[in-house]
């Protein structure tokens, strides 16, 4: 495994990291807990989850596979979903904030969140008085790093310049949706993550599937995969896309790697990218993906992707 700093800050993660969103959910308790062992014995130690994923399971799930193994993983969860009916259930006031981040800790059953994210920007909650309420978990030590999560470049550079002018813990990252097919973060996001010292932390890297190579022009899609039975989804199983991923399955065959490798090494080819979120239900997956490790894509290869994926 390799590690690498989460932008300017002293936070290293491992560059695959497992996403959690599944556990307790498509994923079983036994089965979640298998996987997360299975991660951990591969160097995996960025676990990313969320509250809201399955309505606090995944986060419990993952406290009881981190029993006695804390030490060894770095948990990064997220506050701003509605996570019930009341009007403090949900954003990033203070009060919900401070109180989901109780919550998350108890779930978790540890004493402190390594990276806690704004899952997405709020406009109803001063920007103010949300970085002061992480500021006050860091300075508890409930926190050791912020980040932020879906947020436009306005926004993420409004939050830093807010915490600068302050002396607040400023954001250390932002995890956007960004892969090989999703690109709209390198117009203004990513460059403003660069200039700013913000690490990257690509979520939905394959795609939602896609870029597994479980799909092919001209089959059926396979039953139980995250595509089948869902016509919104199957819409973007288009020909062209298709035809696509299975130019850039010839390219990783042809280096005796699999497509999903490929694009989780072309995410980590990208400047400021520290880790690559990817789900896993299996054990197998962490490893499939794991295997992406150390294989630095070249220039050539690098325009051979873009000439198919531009």
């Amino acid at each position: 495994m390799q590690y690498r700093s989460v932008g300017k800050s002293g936070l290293k993660v491992s560059v695959v990291g497992l996403g959690a969103n599944n556990f307790g959910g498509r994923t079983e308790e036994a089965r979640s807990i298998e996987v997360i062992h299975r991660a951990l014995d591969l160097g995996v130690t960025t676990v990313d989850t969320a509250d809201v994923y399955s309505r606090g399971r995944s986060e419990e799930i993952i406290g009881k596979a981190l029993k006695g193994r804390r030490e060894q993983a770095e948990i990064l969860t997220k506050v701003r979903a509605s996570m019930g009916d009341g009007p403090h259930d949900k954003g990033l006031s203070r009060k919900h904030i401070v109180e989901a981040c109780e919550a998350s800790l108890r779930r978790l059953q540890t004493d402190y969140i390594d990276l806690y994210q704004a899952h997405s920007w709020d406009a109803e909650a001063p920007i103010e008085e949300t970085l002061r309420a992480f500021d006050d978990l860091v300075r508890a030590g409930k926190v050791r790093y912020i980040g932020s999560s879906n947020f436009s470049a306005w926004q993420l550079t409004w939050s830093l310049w807010t915490s600068d002018r302050r002396g607040y813990a400023p954001f250390v990252s932002e995890q956007p949706h960004y892969n090989l097919f999703e690109r709209s973060a390198e117009a203004e996001l990513l460059p403003a993550c660069a200039a700013f010292g913000v690490g990257v932390i690509p979520y939905l890297p394959l795609a939602g599937g896609l870029l597994t190579g479980k799909y092919r022009a001209g089959e059926p899609v396979p039953e139980g995969t995250r595509y089948h039975g869902n016509e919104r989804l199957r819409a973007q199983l288009t020909e062209e896309r298709l035809g696509k991923v299975a130019k850039l399955d010839e390219i990783a065959k042809a280096r005796d790697k699999t497509v999903s490798q490929l694009a989780i090494a072309w995410l980590l080819a990208q400047p400021q990218v520290c880790t690559v979120i990817a789900g896993a239900t299996r054990p197998e997956q962490v490893e499939g993906n794991v295997g992406a490790v150390g294989w630095d894509l070249d220039a050539a290869t690098l325009n051979q992707i873009e000439e198919i994926v531009a």
